[in-house]
């Protein structure tokens, strides 16, 4: 997608997932407000573990400095601890001021149910620099959140691994990906390794293949209609039950989270007990934290997109992916917009792409990219037709739910493609 282009209208209702990080991390919440020595911000984020979690201090810090008056109560969580907490506090409406905003269904619900503020006129600057990857958050002509971050998801793999299995070039087809999983199981290498125990990391492979076998327009109207009747959903489900028949995955998969510790998904490409993972732009940072020498992969990292399907109606160079944006709670005070605005500028949004923390939306900051392979990256999603955000997400939580639940049941066995696409079906005919 070109930066200052729109999302695709697959991906209009948000773009999100990320990303990760490890380990545990600061606590405290509540709303902000006047604290009767100035006004106090509640930020909540997933940079849990350095350099992010320092970096951020230092903006806050920054950011006080150039507002007295102003104090900002950081929670640093890992990220699934934050999205857990997040969910109870938009249940009971006590929100963290500033919190990240995966957008898609969820957003809407925030939206309707008043909970996320409407920043279209404290941030009209920041959303015109930001140009067409802010469209993920807008709804009736209105912006709630900026995004700081948006990625796409492909395979990493371990090119030394893939040498000495004896794969010269990247599967850029399914058949190639089969190809390239027989190679590695017979030079006794475990070829793929998925956190299936956390589901969302399963589930992005139903959501390729329903990429690569339907069109942009089906897969934009169902975002809209939530009508699964296309043939091209079932194909999907037939595309990657074909797949889990070739046994490719690593031993014990379906308990096995997606980046918690060295035993995670993450973990065992890290330590090269794998050749490949399919994972989004946060990987390497991720592996990194799960490696004593806090290189990952390093020189050995390689990535490559999602195969092609054999008479697929998709566009083989869509990328799956979304990403995450700074929102305000409706009841932050101004300095809110002030302080979300400041993270999207030239100065913070450079620093994070040094960082390495993810893929910078500021145009100002893509020079910054330190590491290569989210350098590459970086290439891969500006110049994609278009960026398909998570369907859980772009579904919302209730047919996203039943979606993955399906999905998960297909890798233990227990679902066949029919079962994905009516469950999905019934979750939205159920809305």
């Amino acid at each position: 997608m070109a930066r200052n282009r729109a999302l695709s209208a697959v991906a209009i209702l948000a773009t999100a997932s990320v990303l990760a990080a490890c380990g545990g991390g600061d606590s405290g919440s509540g709303s902000g407000g006047d604290s009767g020595d100035g006004t106090t911000l509640t930020w909540w984020h997933n940079s849990n573990s350095d350099p992010g979690k320092a970096y951020y201090e230092k903006v806050a810090s920054d950011f006080e400095a150039a507002n007295p008056g102003v104090n900002i109560e950081i929670s640093a969580l890992a990220h699934e601890d934050m999205l857990t907490r997040l969910d109870a506090a938009f249940q009971t409406g006590d929100t963290p001021d500033v919190y990240m905003e995966r957008g898609g269904g969820e957003l809407a619900s925030h939206v309707e149910a008043g909970l996320t503020k409407d920043i279209s006129e404290d941030s009209a600057a920041e959303i015109e620099k930001i140009g067409g990857s802010v469209a993920g958050w807008q709804m009736d002509g209105k912006t709630y959140a900026l995004p700081f971050s948006v990625g796409v998801v492909g395979f990493w793999y371990n090119k030394d691994l893939f040498a000495q299995a004896g794969i010269t070039t990247p599967p850029a087809t399914m058949a190639e990906l089969d190809d390239a999983v027989a190679k590695l199981k017979a030079a006794g290498i475990q070829p793929i390794s998925v956190g299936a125990g956390d589901k969302w990391p399963a589930a992005h492979y139903w959501y390729y293949t329903a990429m690569r076998e339907c069109s942009e327009d089906v897969l934009s109207d169902a975002v809209t209609s939530k009508d699964f009747s296309d043939p091209c959903f079932l194909k999907a489900g037939e595309d990657l039950e074909a797949l889990i028949a070739t046994d490719p995955f690593n031993e014990g998969f379906l308990a096995t989270p997606a980046q918690t510790g060295p035993a995670s998904a993450s973990g065992l490409l890290a330590s090269g007990q794998v050749a490949m993972e399919l994972a989004g732009h946060w990987e390497p940072g991720v592996m990194q934290g799960l490696t004593e020498d806090k290189q990952g992969l390093g020189t050995k990292t390689g990535w490559f997109p999602f195969p092609a399907v054999e008479g697929g109606q998709g566009d083989p160079a869509a990328q799956l992916g979304g990403g995450d944006a700074w929102a305000c709670s409706a009841e932050a005070p101004p300095e809110c917009t002030d302080f979300i605005n400041y993270l999207l500028s030239d100065e913070v949004q450079t620093g994070f792409a040094e960082n390495s923390m993810g893929l910078p939306t500021n145009p100002a900051a893509a020079g910054a990219v330190a590491d290569p392979a989210l350098a590459d990256l970086l290439t891969i999603r500006d110049e994609a037709p278009y960026v398909q955000l998570y369907f859980d997400t772009a579904f919302g939580e209730n047919v996203g739910g039943a979606m993955n639940d399906a999905i998960a049941l297909m890798f233990a066995g227990e679902a066949t493609p029919e079962d994905i696409v009516e469950a999905t079906q019934a979750a939205a005919d159920s809305e």
